[in-house]
């Protein structure tokens, strides 16, 4: 298999460390001949693929239709002879149909879809969905595949391959005390934190009412961490400051140095209410941090409820308060569930597990297209 990994995101989350996750696993267990990586030049996912030599392609990127990406594509599909293009985002589904559209890119496309989103609301999104050189759509969870069979015909090209994480860039599973320290936090004090941008769908509001709910009806001793940056963080802040919490709730910002904070947490409490999976919860996993995450999106794909950690109401503070600080007391109960968490992760999220799902759909396409 020669291909090509396509994004126009010029960010970096998730789902752009995922190409890179891919590119790594795919080239260290021989599942491709060649590869390469087409992105922004001023782009996130360019910078850590130059960083790691990794093959990648730079191009200017003005919009989700600048036909000059469309075409450059085309040319470098030829080029390289390859026989497949995975694309990876929104913008670059709209360039790589625009580049088989207009410049002849006649080889198979295949969609890697994150977000739990409708996408018949508008007749040109609906129709590249369904456009014909689209062989198939893979999705981050089932939820993801539901909220496309409205716009996407033939529901057949939908398939599900889970998220993935990279354990061994998570070795630490004990505590340091690094955020005490940082934060001068009496050593006595419990951690409860999230890691999270600052977006609608995370959900702030529940987290920051729970915390109220536990620092009111609990007799624990805690403080509570915010990481992340994003645009409602002021909003965020603002709550915060209006419940007079401000001595309480620590904003961390945007930190990169996850693989060290996150063990530090006695509990990662996780609101988000509309989550396709949720990869900080598999990076839980591998640090064995004990969750407490909203039932809701794809998470119960990810946790398994009192087996690998515990689901919570969504939306509900009071439901959150209460298992947190159930888990808290009951070292038993923590020491299980990231016991079974760890090996959860291993038997079904990391890039060796995922790559080879991955790699099996992207076979059964070119198969069937050969």
């Amino acid at each position: 298999m020669r291909l090509i990994q396509v994004t126009a995101s010029k960010g970096w989350r998730g789902h752009e460390q995922k190409i890179i996750y891919l590119y790594e696993a795919f080239r260290d267990f021989g599942y491709v001949e060649d590869q390469w990586i087409v992105c922004p030049k001023d782009s996130e996912v360019y910078t850590i693929a130059k960083a790691k030599n990794l093959q990648v392609y730079g191009l200017e990127c003005k919009s989700e239709y600048d036909l000059k990406f469309a075409k450059a594509l085309k040319s470098i599909a030829d080029t390289n002879k390859a026989d497949l293009v995975f694309i990876h985002n929104g913008q670059s589904h709209t360039l790589t149909v625009l580049s088989s559209l207009l410049y002849g890119l006649t080889i198979p496309l295949v969609l890697c879809r994150t977000l739990i989103k409708r996408v018949d609301t508008n007749f040109f999104r609906k129709w590249k969905y369904n456009y014909q050189g689209i062989k198939k759509i893979i999705c981050v969870s089932y939820p993801v595949v539901d909220s496309l069979k409205p716009a996407v015909k033939d529901h057949s090209k939908l398939t599900v391959v889970g998220s993935v994480t990279d354990i061994n860039k998570f070795p630490k599973q004990h505590k340091t005390g690094v955020l005490h320290r940082e934060f001068n936090i009496p050593e006595d004090y419990k951690i409860i934190g999230n890691i999270a941008e600052f977006t609608a769908f995370k959900d702030h509001y529940t987290w920051v009412d729970a915390a109220e709910k536990l620092l009111q009806e609990s007799a624990l001793k805690l403080k509570f961490i915010l990481v992340g940056q994003g645009k409602l963080e002021t909003d965020i802040k603002k709550y915060v400051a209006s419940k007079h919490l401000n001595d309480h709730i620590i904003f961390a910002g945007f930190r990169t140095d996850i693989p060290d904070i996150l063990p530090e947490l006695d509990v990662l409490m996780f609101t988000s209410n509309n989550e396709p999976t949720g990869g900080v919860l598999l990076e839980a996993y591998a640090c064995k941090t004990p969750i407490v995450a909203a039932n809701a999106g794809g998470i119960p794909e990810v946790i398994v409820n009192n087996k690998t950690g515990l689901l919570a109401e969504v939306g509900n503070p009071l439901d959150f308060a209460n298992k947190v600080e159930h888990l808290l007391n009951n070292q038993t109960l923590q020491d299980t569930l990231t016991k079974n968490g760890y090996q959860y992760l291993i038997n079904n999220f990391t890039k060796e597990v995922i790559a080879k799902k991955m790699y099996n759909e992207l076979s059964e396409v070119l198969k069937a297209n050969s």
